[in-house]
């Protein structure tokens, strides 16, 4: 496995960063999460273009332009001679002291990881996953903004830990508000007599994947709203799913121990995983 670390394509052994990077020490970084499909990848502007926007938030100035990373993402998976993949852009604050202030990070680091990649839920596309609501709440979008895709990942952590304690295949995140959020790691979907609705993207990450189904969704003639719900929402839905890069679009049947709809993915659920297997098939930027 080649690696591209801060200028230079090593193995996986050699892949190594000084503890008094700041990515390491205080999570201070931001990362993209992006598939590559049959030679392809996947709407790559656009998770450069989060990336990018993710660093700004945190005023975090990469080392080089949005073009020469994309130049290397491509160099990457080429390097792995991967055509279907998982490809993970990582920029730091870069080394410093032991202090909080950034300003002792005279460069960033970044680095890239290419891996092969399957399947995220394996049968569970097609027998539905169990979801589990939790305690732990959603960042405030004022104290940390969820659309900054961070290093700083331990909210998303300690909910995956706790829906792994209840049995659950994926957490259910709500807000401080009582709104419903996200999953640990994809944005949901509720369905509804026909229509679906997904949380506006302010308690949670603005997803790649999120907005691809909703472009699918419209094309389907199928209704889309951006609203605030709640448990009775999700424990009432018709169909309830989730997106992201890993998962792709994966069906929830159980929530809490309460069957959604059927207990088995539904009809609207189905329509929007072919869709969106379509156009991972036909868009691209060629590797």
């Amino acid at each position: 496995m080649w690696i591209y670390l801060d200028g230079r394509f090593v193995q996986k052994e050699e892949a190594k960063i000084s503890v008094f990077d700041h990515g390491l020490l205080y999570g201070d970084g931001v990362f993209e999460g992006i598939r590559a499909y049959n030679g392809k990848v996947f709407r790559l502007d656009a998770h450069l273009d989060r990336l990018y926007d993710s660093a700004k938030t945190i005023d975090l100035k990469p080392p080089f332009t949005k073009e020469k990373m994309k130049d290397l993402v491509l160099e990457t998976l080429r390097k792995n001679k991967l055509r279907d993949g998982y490809i993970r852009p990582v920029i730091t604050r870069g080394v410093g002291d032991l202090g909080l202030d950034p300003r002792s990070c005279p460069k960033a680091t970044v680095f890239i990881i290419a891996v092969e990649w399957g399947a995220m839920y394996g049968d569970l596309y097609e027998k539905g996953l169990k979801a589990v609501t939790v305690s732990v709440r959603r960042n405030a979008a004022e104290s940390l903004p969820p659309n900054a895709k961070t290093l700083n990942y331990l909210n998303n952590i300690l909910a995956k830990q706790e829906s792994i304690c209840k049995g659950g295949d994926e957490a259910i995140i709500f807000d401080t508000n009582g709104y419903l959020s996200e999953g640990s790691g994809d944005n949901i979907f509720v369905v509804k007599n026909g229509v679906v609705a997904t949380p506006p993207c302010l308690n949670n990450l603005r997803g790649i994947t999120q907005q691809v189904v909703v472009e699918c969704a419209k094309e389907l003639g199928i209704e889309v709203w951006w609203q605030n719900m709640g448990f009775h929402d999700l424990y009432t839905a018709d169909e309830v799913f989730v997106t992201g890069t890993a998962a792709e679009v994966a069906p929830i049947v159980l929530i809490d121990g309460r069957s959604i709809g059927t207990g088995k993915p539904g009809p609207v659920t189905k329509k929007l995983m072919k869709a969106f297997r379509g156009v991972t098939k036909r868009e691209g930027t060629p590797i």
